[in-house]
């Protein structure tokens, strides 16, 4: 099943621009509308990308390291230990971009590569026993993993398989969240790295594609696997918005396209990341649980509905934002708008145990219509209103 289309501490600790905005935002639109774009881009979408592209680099040393330990024989329990944690700050820097999923992560479908569930068990399997593709992966790493396996058998959840215990329960892999024991075997950890090889490459493709250049160290991952790097400088087409070269014509199309992001993410996380597994009248719908090895299915949506938080109000204190504009136009709107955005984080985070409770649980049920009620609001009221 394939999805639809940075953890900054100081947004973490509610120092956002929402309590900054209408300051200095002038009356024209297009030039209040500019204002909000350089802050959306290099603050929002270069910042989140930047730090999961750098925690991508931390877990590819790990993982480089526990393949060295199983060849040696060594014990590597702290190593997975780290990894873990790794991963789980490379996803929440993923989890907090998916308000901005259009763009490179779309029109390169890094989106899917990277983040597609469930896992192919029976495949998985079949290749963990392939000694000749496990020589391939052995040789190549990432470039065979990223070119030559489907959706199901990479990305940030096949990690998470490898990286996290689970136990066999009514015949189903279900997940303890703790750190997976040192006892991968050869192939499992030479899979492990080819998987991780192929995270990193395409967590600095991110960054390069809206920023147009990384660091060296970063460059040097992309030329090693050979990855096309294409030249979208996306970042600097928002920025300039009307000038040759730009696909924008103007800074509302921007602002259209920052709040539609939000609207596709809130529906997602509303109707499929919650809702399928609430109802869970069918196999896949029991299945799609969105991090069900870590155990971070509700830290996944809170961080989401964050990316909405961000891209609407900014991500820094002082930033300029869509926020700006609104409440200049319409006070009460934008008020709903922030109040809607923290009923939906306050009611995520009140749900325990997802994994194992989502089905029919009236938490989850007030969480989906928390989210719905943001959608709506941005969907209906806030982009109408940018089209005035």
């Amino acid at each position: 099943m394939k999805k639809k289309i940075v953890f900054i501490a100081l947004a973490v600790m509610g120092l956002t621009a929402c309590g900054e905005r209408g300051t200095t935002v002038t009356s024209d639109k297009e030039a209040a509308l500019q204002q909000a774009v350089t802050p959306y881009v290099q603050n929002t979408v270069v910042t989140t990308y930047s730090a999961m592209a750098d925690a991508a680099l931390v877990l590819l040393d790990q993982t480089e390291q526990i393949l060295d330990k199983v060849e040696k024989g060594e014990d590597y329990t702290q190593l997975m230990k780290d990894a873990d944690a790794s991963w789980r700050l490379m996803r929440k820097h993923w989890e907090q971009s998916e308000a901005f999923l259009y763009g490179p992560a779309a029109s390169h479908t890094i989106d899917p590569h990277i983040d597609s569930w469930p896992l192919d068990f029976n495949a998985m399997s079949s290749l963990l026993h392939n000694e000749e593709q496990m020589k391939q992966i052995e040789e190549e790493g990432g470039a065979y993993v990223g070119d030559k396996l489907g959706y199901a058998l990479k990305g940030f959840h096949a990690a998470e398989y490898l990286l996290f215990e689970s136990v066999e329960k009514e015949g189903r892999a279900v997940g303890t969240g703790k750190p997976h024991a040192a006892n991968l075997t050869h192939a499992e950890a030479v899979y492990l790295l080819g998987i991780v090889e192929d995270l990193a490459q395409q967590a600095i493709l991110l960054e390069y594609c809206w920023a147009g250049e990384v660091s060296a160290a970063k460059m040097k991952i992309l030329e090693d696997g050979e990855v096309d790097t294409y030249e979208d400088k996306y970042g600097w087409q928002m920025i300039n918005a009307g000038k040759p070269g730009s696909t924008y014509v103007t800074y509302q199309e921007v602002a259209e396209e920052i709040v539609a992001g939000c609207v596709d993410i809130a529906g997602e996380v509303a109707d499929l990341k919650m809702g399928n597994p609430y109802i869970s009248s069918t196999p896949d719908e029991r299945d799609y649980i969105e991090s069900p090895y870590s155990c971070t299915s509700t830290e996944d949506f809170a961080d989401n509905i964050r990316s909405i938080q961000h891209s609407y109000c900014g991500a820094l204190a002082g930033d300029h934002s869509v926020s700006n504009y609104v409440y200049r136009q319409d006070p009460k709107l934008d008020a709903d708008v922030h109040k809607a955005i923290e009923d939906a984080i306050a009611a995520i985070e009140a749900i325990e145990d997802f994994e194992n409770t989502a089905k029919g649980n009236p938490a989850v049920k007030v969480a989906i219509e928390k989210v719905q009620a943001l959608e709506q609001l941005l969907d209906e009221e806030v982009l109408a209103l940018l089209a005035k």
